[in-house]
């Protein structure tokens, strides 16, 4: 595995000791067999945190990860469950969605997909290039119209996460909050915050 690799796994080990609930590895530049070593060592030393592969089905299933997650350009969610479903992947196995619309979300509840991330929420420049901000009122609007857990990405921030919260995400997914973060200890307390969040809404 090259030294990104390495600094990817670094900030996975410090995810997983803070507590998150998933990881999920989207290292595009890596190769092919430099993601299965990422993978495998990540879901090695993940504890109860669950490893989430982005678009590499394959990667996912050989490196025993907890599930898979597809954006625009991945394959479709009906086919990937649907081959998953007939004994190809074990029970508990995720399929996970990226969603932009309100259509796209149904569409994913429809092919049977375990959860779908919603946004961008908030402005963020890792997320220009899939439209305006949606905003909470949006993102609730989501969460009311299909029976998945929906998450809220693009933009949230320890300031913003909980809005995400008290509109029905069951979730945020980020990833300068957690890389701009102190240190573990302040990225335990966000996790920890957001649960409390969760379990008192």
């Amino acid at each position: 595995m090259g030294d990104g690799g390495e600094g990817v796994l670094g900030k996975i080990r410090a995810a997983t000791a803070a507590g998150v609930d998933w990881v999920q590895t989207r290292e595009k530049d890596l190769s092919g067999r430099e993601l299965l070593a990422l993978v495998r060592d990540a879901v090695a030393g993940s504890g109860s945190t669950r490893v989430i592969v982005n678009d590499r089905l394959d990667l996912a299933l050989a490196a025993g990860a907890a599930g898979v997650h597809l954006g625009r350009e991945s394959l479709s969610a009906q086919e990937v469950v649907s081959w998953c479903r007939s004994g190809n992947a074990p029970r508990d196995f995720l399929t996970g969605v990226s969603c932009h619309s309100l259509e796209e979300a149904r569409e994913a509840a429809v092919a049977g997909a375990s959860y779908i991330f919603f946004g961008p929420v908030f402005d963020t420049p890792s997320k220009r290039g899939m439209g305006e901000p949606q905003g909470i009122a949006r993102l609730g609007e989501i969460c009311r119209s299909v029976a998945i857990p929906v998450v809220a990405i693009g933009g949230v921030s320890e300031e913003n996460a909980g809005e995400c919260i008290r509109a029905g995400a069951a979730g945020i997914a980020a990833i300068r909050m957690f890389q701009d973060a102190r240190d573990g200890a302040a990225v335990k307390d966000v996790v920890e915050r957001l649960r409390v969040e969760s379990a008192s809404r």
